[in-house]
């Protein structure tokens, strides 16, 4: 499944790796609403949810945490997160679970 991740990744456009999160940014900043879908938010590890929100590529992705979305307050609640930060997070947030 990581293959076909890399692969939609990569055909987004994507150069990020697959590095391993800041679990304690996830769990103050995302974990909140990610974990149960509150607000419409997608969950983690919900490939289909994530799928068309991953089609619009990363830095849109990016681009959308930074300014908020909906419920989403702008910085996600991560204010300390750099880009790469945020998009470790997406990326294992849009993962399938291990």
């Amino acid at each position: 499944m990581k293959k076909l991740l890399i692969a939609a990744l990569v055909a987004a456009g994507s150069t990020v790796a697959l590095a391993e999160p800041n679990m304690d940014k996830y769990n103050k900043a995302c974990a909140v609403c990610h974990a149960a879908g509150v607000a419409g938010a997608p969950k983690t590890n919900d490939v289909a949810a994530w799928e068309p929100r991953m089609a619009k590529g990363m830095d849109a992705l990016v681009a959308s945490v930074k300014n908020g979305l909906n419920a989403m307050p702008p910085m996600g609640m991560c204010f300390d997160c750099s880009d790469e930060e945020y998009q470790e997070l997406i990326t294992y947030m849009s993962s399938p679970a291990e």
